[in-house]
């Protein structure tokens, strides 16, 4: 099992930047894909970004690449999230998930806030 803190969120205005991270618990990171997911008020929570657990392959949604990237350090059992030129519509509780590359289980942080103002 894997316990996920993340940190980082906070208020910004548009067109500025953040950098999430989340720490993982456990010896084998590395087996874990990563991800990172936000939820807005009134909707459910979609899809951002994930990086395989070797780190070689990115994925994006449409609506942020070329603005967030992902990245990890295995060494320190945590994956980042790097996000420039936010906008309004990125204001949400962004989350972290790990998948376990052997069972496909994942699990789920409990989630920091991201609010962008004008």
């Amino acid at each position: 099992q894997v316990q996920l803190v993340e940190s980082g969120g906070g208020l910004v205005q548009t067109g500025g930047s953040l950098r999430l991270s989340c720490a993982a618990s456990g010896r084998t990171f590395g087996n874990y894909a990563m991800g990172w997911f936000r939820q807005a008020p009134g909707t459910e929570r979609v899809f951002v970004s994930a990086i395989t657990g070797n780190g070689l392959r990115e994925y994006y949604a449409p609506s942020v690449k070329g603005r967030f990237t992902i990245s990890r350090d295995n060494a320190k059992n945590t994956v980042y999230l790097q996000m420039n030129s936010l906008r309004l519509e990125d204001t949400a509780v962004y989350y972290c998930n790990a998948e376990y590359s052997v069972s496909g289980r994942d699990y789920w942080g409990q989630g920091t806030q991201v609010t962008v103002s004008s």
